[in-house]
């Protein structure tokens, strides 16, 4: 009786350490089910989601070549010759000789430009073209729109000098800053019938937007 008793205990005791061993292989192929289906990730995977989510994003080479808001910005053109009509009219009372006169710039172009400087104005025969008065020459380039005029003043005679008639004079825009070459030069009508006389202490002014900047100084001369 009691040997059939141990022997019923040691068939029992194999069983259920198989019946242990089984029930761990089930759970663990259940952890790795819930891992594959979207279950629990093992720390180690979660770790390098959170490495990689935390690294900031490299930078965005177009970005950081993108120009800047004055990259666009575009400058106004110098005045030509072709963009410009010149006149110029004796200043003063009716009957005086023509030692004051005004030179007019109207901008007969359909786009805006830059004068800057003064002209090189030649009176007849003269040497080279007359010197610019000091200071009278604006100090920054102005801008004319189409329609647009500018104005110079140009003393005729200095007085008590050598005078000579002039019976024609030119003008052209010169070169300024030496940014191109100068353009040919221009006949201007002449401000009086006939001739009028100059000397060596002529002097032009620098182009101005308003005449009584360009006059005044020629007047008070």
């Amino acid at each position: 009786m009691r040997t059939a008793a141990r022997r019923a205990r040691s068939t029992w005791k194999p069983y259920a350490v198989g019946a242990a061993v089984a029930a761990a292989l089930v759970a663990t192929t259940a952890c790795e089910g819930d891992s594959d289906e979207g279950g629990p990730v093992p720390p180690s995977a979660s770790a390098s989601q959170s490495q990689r989510q935390a690294t900031p994003p490299a930078p965005d080479d177009d970005a950081s070549e993108a120009p800047s808001d004055g990259d666009d910005a575009v400058g106004t053109d110098l005045c030509t010759m072709k963009d410009l009509t010149f006149t110029a009219s004796k200043y003063g009372e009716r009957g005086e000789p023509a030692r004051h006169i005004m030179v007019v710039a109207t901008n007969e172009s359909d786009r805006e430009c830059e004068i800057q400087n003064a002209p090189e104005i030649m009176l007849g025969d003269a040497q080279g073209p007359a010197p610019v008065m000091e200071g009278t020459e604006a100090d920054e380039p102005f801008t004319l729109a189409p329609g647009e005029k500018a104005y110079a003043g140009v003393l005729a005679t200095g007085g008590n000098r050598d005078t000579y008639e002039v019976t024609f004079m030119t003008l052209t825009l010169g070169s300024p800053g030496g940014e191109a070459e100068a353009e040919e030069p221009v006949e201007l009508e002449m401000p009086t019938e006939g001739s009028f006389q100059a000397d060596d202490g002529q002097r032009v002014t620098g182009w101005q937007p308003t005449e009584g900047l360009a006059m005044r100084p020629v007047t008070q001369s």
